[in-house]
C-alpha cells in the first residue's frame, strides 16, 4: 500500500524480530517508538539517531541532506512532562526537521518490507530505502533476530560521476555509556555487568567496502554535538574518530559508508542496527528470590546471539538469504488475487508479532500481552480468550503457537481441569486465582484441535490427551463453582466469564457455541486416539446441545441469550448481587439478553476455518448473518451513541459489539463495550460473512477498517483495542484461508481449496506445519506450489473441478482417483516443489 502526503503522518512500521521488541520506522523515515528495552515506549525517540546523505561532485561541490521527508506532526511541539521542551517549543531538534531534507517522499508498506522513496530537485540523486526484519514462515529463529535491516539504493541523477556517503548516526540510549569501534562496527553499551538487568548493547554495522566512523560526537553543551557533526559531515572530509576515556550519557556515534556512482547508475549501501538487552524480568508484578532480588530470565534472542555484534555479523553474512526468503513470503502474499484491502489488513496485522506485545522466553516459548500501553504491557498472560482470535501465529509459526498450549497445559491448569486464562511469568510461579473463562477454556480445546490439524502431530496430541479431557469435562465437574453444565445436558447454564470482562448467566449462542465446538473437536480427537467411549460421550452431548440451541436460542432473526433479567435469585445464587444487580431498575446488569451480539456465532467462524463443520443450523446461520449485517454494521457514527472507547467516529463505519433493533428491549445496563467497534471482532464477523456466501458484505467491513487505519487518522500497523499492537487484530489473517476455501487435515494427509470468488483465476497463500507456498486455480489447472518445506498428501479436495485429466507431482505424472470433488492417491505422496492438477 502506497502512502503519500498526509497519509504519512501516523505511520510507525515496526522493525524487529519475534520477541525482540522493535523500533518504528515513521512515515518520513525517522526511527521512532524505541521499544527494544523489554518494555513498550510509544512516542519515544533516541537522541539524534538518523540517516543523512552527502554527495560530492568532481568540482568539490557538496550536497547534504538528512534522509527524511517533511516533518508531519505538530509544528507546535508534542506534549510532554519536561520543562523548556515539548508543546510551545516547536518540534524537537532530534527529528532533524531543522536540517535540509527531501521535499518529495512516499512510503510503500507491504509488511514485512517497507520501501521509502526520497527525491529533491536540489539533490543530485534519488534514494530508496528498503527496511525489514526477516519474516520467514516456519523459521522462527531467523524471524526472531534483534535487528533492523536497511538497504539504500542511490541513483545518480547528476550529469557526471559523484561520490555519495550515507551516515547512520545512533545515540547511545544508556546511562554510564561507552562507544567502541571494533571489526568495522561501532557498539554502544554501558558499564553494567552483562547479567545486570540494566545492561544492554547496540551495534551499527555496514558491509560497504569503504566506511568511515566516529565513535563519539563532540561532547559539549547546548547543541554543540549536533552542530559539530553536521559541520564535519557537510565539509566533505572524512569523519575523524573521536574518543573519550570516561563514560558518558547518551553519546552519539556514526558509521558512514561511501560509494562512487556513475551518472544514471545505481549503487547500494546496507546498514544493520542490532540490539542486545538480554536480561528480562516481570516488572509489572516482580517475583523475588530468597535474597530479595528480582527473578530474571534471558530473552530467547540472547540465547541465540552472544551480543549485538554477533547479531550484526550474522545479519550481514546472511543478508541475501534472509532478504530473499522474506521477499518470497511477501510476494506469495501480495501477488494474490484476493482484494488488495484484505491482503493489506491481513498482512498489517502480522506486525503484532514484531511488536513489544510479544516476548519469547528463554527456551523460545511464546508469550504475549493482549496489547501494550504507552510504557508497559496491557493485560498480561497470553490471555486465552483474546488470543483465540489470532490466526496468524498458528499458520505461520505453528511451533510457537503450540508452545502457548504447552505452557498453559503445564502451568495454567489445575488438577480439576480449571484453567487460569492468563499465564503468570516467570513460568512455574504460583498461579493467580480468579475463575476460569468459558470462551478461553473451550477455545483452548478448539485451538488444540486446530494445531493438531495444522501439524499432523498425533504424538503431541496423545501426550496431552488426559489433560485435554480434564479441561473439557470441567464444564460439568462438581468442582466447577460456576456450574457451566452441572447437569451435563450439553447446555450451558450457571455463570460464565468471557472476553468482554464480566459474566453472563444462562445460555447464549455465543458461549454455547464455544462449548459445542469444543465437544465436537474433542470427540474427533478422541476417535483418532481410539478413545471411542469418550468420542461417543462428547458427540452425544454435542448433539443434545445443538438441538437445544436450534430450538431455544434463535429468535427468528438472530441468536440470543436466554435470561430473565428480572430474576435477582441468579445473582444471589452466585453471591454477586453487589456487582450484577441494578436495584433501581430491577435488572441483572451486563447481559446480552435479546441483543444482536457480534460474536453470537464466533464458534462457527472457528469451525469454518478449522474444518469442524456445523455448530449451528445452516439456515439459521445465514438468516442471522443477514440481520447482523443490517443491525451491527454502521456506515456512519454521526448519530450513534457510544459511551465506551471511541474506535470509530464521525463518518467512519464499523461493526458494533451488540446492537438492539427497535423491536428488541435493550437492558438498562447491557453487556460491557456494547457500542464499541473493535477490529478483531469486526474481522471475525467479516470472515464469517465471507465463508457463508456474503462476500460483499464481509468486504464492506474490511473496507471500513482500511479507511480507519489509513495512515492519516491512525497507524496502519497498529490496530488497537486495550492498548496498541493488539493481538485480537490478527483475526484479519484468517480472511486469507477463508476466501481461499482452504481445508487442512495433516493427520489424515489431506488439504483442499474451494475459492469463494467467482473469478476463473484465483491465487492465494497457504501455510501449514510442514511447508508453505501458493495455490493457483485457472480454467485449465490447479497448482499447489511449495516455496519452503514439503507436504505429504493422500487426498486433495477441489470440489469446483468437474473432471481431472492428469496430475504431476514434482514434474512426474502420478496415478490418482477422482470422485465427488476429491483427489485420492493409493499411497501418500511426498511433494517438495509442486503438484499440478490438469482440469
Amino acid at each position: 500500500m502506497l502512502y503519500k502526503d498526509n497519509k504519512l503522518e501516523k505511520i510507525s512500521f515496526p522493525l524487529g524480530g519475534i520477541g525482540t521488541g522493535s523500533i518504528g520506522l515513521s512515515g518520513n523515515g525517522r526511527l521512532i517508538d524505541w521499544e527494544i528495552f523489554n518494555k513498550p515506549h510509544k512516542g519515544s525517540a533516541n537522541g539524534f539517531t538518523h540517516f543523512s546523505i552527502r554527495g560530492i561532485d568532481k568540482e568539490g561541490k557538496i550536497y547534504t541532506r538528512a534522509l527524511n521527508g517533511d516533518f508531519r506532526n505538530s509544528y507546535e511541539g508534542q506534549y510532554c512532562k519536561g520543562n523548556f521542551q515539548g508543546f510551545g517549543f516547536g518540534p524537537d531538534s532530534g527529528t532533524m526537521c531543522g536540517f535540509p531534507h527531501f521535499s518529495e517522499q512516499d512510503f510503500n508498506g507491504e509488511f514485512p518490507i517497507a520501501t521509502l522513496s526520497f527525491k529533491d530537485e536540489k539533490f543530485p540523486a534519488d534514494v530508496q530505502m528498503t527496511a525489514f526484519n526477516p519474516f520467514i514462515p516456519l523459521d522462527d529463529k531467523n524471524s526472531s533476530i534483534p535487528a533492523a535491516f536497511f538497504e539504500f539504493s542511490i541513483t545518480n541523477t547528476f550529469s557526471e560521476e559523484m561520490d555519495f556517503s550515507i551516515a547512520f548516526s545512533v545515540t547511545n540510549p544508556f546511562d554510564n555509556s561507552i562507544n567502541t569501534f571494533e571489526d568495522g562496527m561501532i557498539t554502544l553499551s554501558n558499564k553494567f555487568a552483562s547479567n545486570d538487568i540494566n545492561y544492554g548493547d547496540l551495534t551499527i554495522a555496514s558491509d560497504c567496502e569503504k566506511i568511515e566512523y566516529q565513535s563519539y560526537w563532540y561532547r559539549g553543551q547546548w547543541k554543540d554535538s549536533l552542530v559539530t557533526f553536521w559541520n564535519e559531515f557537510s565539509s566533505g572530509k572524512p569523519l575523524k574518530d573521536r574518543n573519550y576515556e570516561d563514560a558518558g550519557n547518551n553519546d552519539t556515534a556514526t558509521v558512514a559508508a561511501e560509494v562512487k556512482i556513475e551518472s544514471g547508475k545505481t549503487e547500494k549501501i546496507r546498514f544493520i542496527l542490532s540490539w542486545n538487552i538480554p536480561n528480562n524480568y516481570n516488572y509489572w508484578n516482580p517475583l523475588k528470590d530468597e535474597n530479595g532480588n528480582d527473578v530474571t530470565w534471558k530473552n530467547y534472542y540472547a540465547v541465540l546471539f552472544e551480543n549485538s555484534q554477533h547479531t550484526a555479523k550474522y545479519c550481514l553474512d546472511n543478508w541475501e538469504n534472509l532478504f530473499e526468503r522474506t521477499l518470497l513470503f511477501k510476494q506469495a502474499l501480495y501477488t494474490t488475487t484476493l482484494n488488495e484491502k484484505i491482503i493489506d489488513r491481513a498482512c498489517a496485522s502480522l506486525s503484532v508479532l514484531k511488536s513489544p506485545t510479544v516476548l519469547r522466553l528463554e527456551d523460545g516459548s511464546f508469550y504475549g500481552w493482549e496489547g501494550v500501553q504507552e510504557q508497559e504491557g496491557s493485560c498480561e498472560g497470553t490471555c486465552q480468550h483474546v488470543w483465540n482470535y489470532a490466526y496468524a501465529l498458528c499458520f505461520l509459526f505453528p511451533n510457537l503457537e503450540r508452545s502457548i498450549r504447552n505452557l498453559e497445559l503445564q502451568y495454567s491448569t489445575y488438577d480439576s481441569g480449571e484453567m487460569n486464562f492468563r499465564l503468570s511469568i516467570p513460568v512455574g510461579r504460583e498461579k493467580k486465582k480468579f475463575r476460569a473463562c468459558l470462551d478461553g477454556q473451550m477455545g483452548t480445546i478448539i485451538k488444540i484441535y486446530r494445531d493438531w490439524k495444522i501439524t499432523g502431530d498425533g504424538d503431541w496430541l496423545k501426550t496431552h490427551w488426559e489433560k485435554i479431557k480434564l479441561i473439557l469435562e470441567y464444564a460439568w465437574s462438581d468442582e466447577n463453582v460456576d456450574e457451566w453444565d452441572r447437569n451435563k445436558d450439553g447446555v450451558l447454564e450457571g455463570r460464565q466469564h468471557h472476553t468482554l470482562d464480566m459474566e453472563i448467566f444462562g445460555p447464549s449462542s455465543w458461549l454455547e457455541g464455544f462449548y459445542l465446538a469444543a465437544l465436537k473437536a474433542a470427540s474427533e480427537m478422541a476417535a483418532y486416539l481410539n478413545d471411542f467411549e469418550k468420542a461417543k460421550e462428547y458427540n452425544e452431548l454435542y448433539e443434545k446441545g445443538y438441538a437445544w440451541t436450534k430450538e431455544n436460542l434463535f429468535n427468528g432473526e438472530f441468536f440470543i441469550q436466554k435470561i430473565d433479567l428480572n430474576d435477582k435469585s441468579v445473582t444471589e445464587h452466585f453471591d454477586c448481587v453487589k456487582d450484577y444487580w441494578n436495584e433501581e431498575t430491577g435488572e441483572i446488569k451486563y447481559q446480552i439478553a435479546s441483543g444482536s451480539e457480534i460474536d453470537q456465532m464466533c464458534a462457527q467462524w472457528h469451525a469454518d476455518i478449522c474444518g469442524l463443520g456445523e455448530i449451528f443450523d445452516d439456515v439459521q446461520v445465514k438468516t442471522a448473518l443477514k440481520n447482523m449485517y443490517k443491525n451491527n454494521v454502521k456506515s456512519t457514527m454521526r448519530d450513534f451513541v457510544n459511551p465506551w472507547r471511541i474506535f470509530s467516529l464521525n463518518d467512519e463505519g464499523g461493526a458494533v459489539i451488540c446492537d438492539y433493533p427497535e423491536n428488541v428491549y435493550k437492558p438498562k445496563i447491557p453487556i460491557p463495550y456494547c457500542e464499541e467497534t473493535m477490529t478483531g471482532f469486526e474481522y471475525q464477523l467479516a470472515g464469517l460473512l465471507m465463508s457463508r456466501g456474503f462476500a460483499c458484505e464481509g468486504m464492506k467491513i474490511v473496507e471500513y477498517l482500511s479507511e480507519r487505519f489509513d495512515g492519516q487518522k491512525r497507524n496502519p500497523w497498529n490496530e488497537f483495542e486495550c492498548g496498541s499492537n493488539y493481538a485480537r487484530s490478527m483475526a484479519a489473517f484468517a480472511l486469507i484461508p477463508i476466501m481461499s476455501g482452504f481445508e487442512f487435515d495433516l493427520p489424515n494427509k489431506r488439504i483442499g481449496f474451494n475459492p469463494k470468488s467467482d473469478e476463473n483465476t484465483h491465487r492465494c497463500f497457504w501455510s501449514l506445519g510442514s511447508g508453505w507456498g501458493t495455490f493457483e486455480k485457472t480454467n485449465t489447472s490447479s497448482t499447489i506450489e511449495i516455496c519452503e518445506g514439503m507436504l505429504e498428501l493422500k487426498e486433495i479436495s477441489i470440489p469446483y473441478a468437474e473432471k481431472i485429466t492428469a496430475i504431476e507431482v514434482d514434474g512426474h505424472k502420478v496415478d490418482f482417483n477422482y470422485e465427488k470433488g476429491k483427489v485420492n492417491f493409493e499411497t501418500s505422496l511426498i511433494i517438495n516443489k509442486s503438484i499440478i492438477i490438469n482440469i
